[in-house]
């Protein structure tokens, strides 16, 4: 198995990038600087992130101004739900900046007196609201002291007593925090608005910097993952910092997911979308695409996760891995202007290729289909799974004494994976009619593709490039009892018994739903022409694929369009839906079940369940249909 987090080495030819990421910080020479690294879901943006810090930190230990740099990571998603993402933010830069001060035996005063600074800010924020909600306005001036108790006594007089004990409890942590000078300090001040705080603030940051003659550089990351809340307030808290001297933020974001939380956050006001990109543009100055994987990138990544597995399977020695790593990146940043040959595979491992031949040979057909099916689209995380998958059901045939081939599984594990439902219902009912268990159809394609004859459809659904490139992937299965593959692909194939029970108009219709990805205006309407009785086994498939494909939330969407309908099959998916373990519940559907009626006691209890997900909890409290 392979893990689904980001990498510290460098199996995607990243290096190139990260590199040339670490240098413009290194050459900025103090002048403010804003990375953005943009990409979608599981491309590879914490990775290229990780080897940009590993190259920025090996460049300054090599070098005799080492010291140049400090160096830190800032992830906002493990702080939601537990504490203000604007001021965990603000907080950690002031830790770190406290703990080098130490290290370096110098201006631990000012450092010091920069992390009084941000706790300072966090009471005028934590008291600005409370004032406001008086209507009494800014930050009165007088001892800190006797202010802190006419906030408190203000906070009483909240109607809603979540936010009174909630806003009383923050403000006296945050004063509790302060030193005793500090509250003198504060105390002695006749004029303290929040405006001149933050201003206060920004230059304490810049002179500490310029003292000690470093440069920040912070690392954030997953800040795609949060709930709109948390990730507007992280960058407001990277804004207060930005476009100081002597710094250089680089962030790690779906620009996609910026720009919803951006709508998210201005809900309830007309805004254009020049205006949603704009606010994040405004804070980015150098914007840094992650590379699409193209074959070659694919074929080096599958040969080289192939060759891990085989070293904790004890089938390669160790040093035989090293050395196909090196010449296949070495090979992959010269083969830019040409493809990587099945013998080049071989030959970079020498004489370990024998030892994972039939793995180079997966790796060396497997590419191009993993680049070109949409499903795919050479998404390293979905490559990853898509191999974990397979190493479960290679675990579950040995298990089971079924004779199965790796070759075969992998061959047929990807029709499952990009087939269209049509698709792959043809081919099951190919071999669930043979007594033999044998798709008769893949005999002729094949033995057509062998000789190089044009490729004619067995199906109207087996129409598009993919079953063509599919059939002249090796190994052949024409002829081949495929009963046992398909066994281990049950929970697809076992839902396929309701396709022949649908009309004409309901299996296009089902084709369409497994199509989108959210729900559709235009299917929608289409959906509600059918019987419910058509619809519901629609629904079904729906359940299905997303029970297979463990809860994702865009097949859970796909689902929605059929209860849009027929809102009368909202019980058919709240059942299904009572079916996601409380950690894996998706708070990314909230939005669309909230409003609805069929769904108000499922949200009760996954609000009140204190085995759900933070975001889900925190989502499901802020709105009254969730109450």
């Amino acid at each position: 198995m392979w893990h689904d987090i980001e990498a510290e080495v460098d199996l995607l030819n990243f290096g190139v990038v990260a590199r040339a990421a670490a240098d413009l910080i290194r050459q900025a020479g103090g002048t403010p600087l804003t990375i953005g690294v943009s990409g979608g879901w599981g491309a590879g943006k914490s990775t290229l992130v990780k080897l940009t810090k590993a190259e920025l930190e090996q460049g300054a230990s090599s070098s005799s101004d080492s010291s140049r740099f400090i160096v830190m990571e800032f992830n906002a998603w493990l702080y939601q739900g537990y504490e203000d993402a604007r001021q965990a933010l603000l907080q950690a830069v002031s830790d770190r900046l406290v703990e080098e001060a130490k290290k370096r035996e110098t201006y631990v005063e000012k450092a010091v007196a920069f992390a009084k600074r941000v706790k300072l800010l966090k009471v005028a924020r934590l008291t600005a609201p409370m004032l406001a909600h008086a209507g009494i306005g800014a930050i009165s001036a007088g001892p800190l002291g006797a202010f802190i108790g006419a906030a408190t006594g203000l906070a009483k007089g909240f109607s809603d007593e979540a936010t009174r004990e909630e806003s009383l409890v923050s403000l006296k942590d945050a004063y509790s925090d302060l030193k005793p000078e500090l509250k003198e300090l504060v105390g002695e001040r006749e004029d303290s608005s929040l405006p001149k705080e933050i201003h206060a603030l920004r230059k304490a940051f810049e002179e500490l910097l310029a003292n000690m003659r470093v440069t920040l550089v912070v690392f954030v990351d997953d800040l795609d993952r949060c709930l709109p809340p948390t990730t507007i307030a992280t960058l407001e808290a990277m804004r207060l910092l930005l476009h100081v001297k002597n710094t250089a933020f680089v962030i790690a974001a779906d620009e996609a997911m910026i720009r919803g939380a951006v709508r998210a956050h201005f809900a309830g006001v007309d805004v254009e979308n020049g205006m949603v990109t704009s606010y994040f543009d405004k804070l980015i100055q150098v914007p840094l695409k992650v590379p699409r994987l193209g074959v070659n990138e694919v074929k080096v990544y599958l040969a080289l996760l192939m060759a891990d597995l085989a070293v904790r399977q004890e089938v390669l020695e160790p040093k035989f891995q090293t050395q196909g790593q090196n010449a296949l990146l070495t090979l992959l940043r010269e083969a830019w202007g040409k493809g990587i040959s099945r013998e080049e595979l071989t030959k970079a491992y020498g004489e370990g290729a024998k030892s994972i031949a039939a793995s180079l040979e997966i790796a060396d057909q497997l590419a191009p289909l993993l680049v070109s099916a949409s499903d795919i689209a050479g998404n390293p995380r979905l490559i990853k799974r898509f191999l974990n998958n397979l190493m479960i059901r290679l675990t579950i045939a040995k298990a089971m004494e079924m004779p199965i081939a790796v070759e075969q599984l992998v061959k047929v594990q990807l029709l499952e994976r990009v087939a269209s439902p049509a698709a792959f219902e043809f081919f099951v009912n190919s071999v669930a009619s043979d007594p033999d268990g044998k798709a008769e159809f893949l005999e002729a394609l094949e033995r057509s593709a062998q000789a190089d004859e044009e490729y004619t459809p067995p199906h109207p659904s087996w129409s598009t490039s993919f079953y063509q490139q599919w059939v002249r992937l090796s190994p052949r299965l024409g002829g081949s009892d495929l009963r046992a593959l398909l066994h281990l692909s049950r929970d697809r194939s076992l839902g396929l018994a309701a396709y022949d029970e649908l009309s004409d108009e309901g299996k296009r219709l089902l084709e369409a739903t497994m199509e989108v990805k959210e729900v559709s205006k235009v299917l929608v309407p289409q959906l509600t022409t059918l019987s419910q009785a058509d619809v519901s086994r629609i629904l079904t498939r729906v359940i299905r694929k997303a029970r297979d494909g463990q809860w994702d939330a865009v097949d859970l969407l796909r689902g929605l369009n059929c209860t849009e309908a027929h809102p009368e099959l909202g019980e058919q998916f709240v059942q299904a839906l009572e079916e996601i373990p409380a950690a894996s519940r998706p708070y990314a559907i909230l939005p669309k079940l909230k409003n609805k009626a069929w769904a108000a006691l499922l949200l009760a209890d996954w609000r009140d369940d204190p085995e759900s997900g933070d975001q889900v909890k925190t989502y499901l409290k802020s709105f009254k249909g969730g109450r």
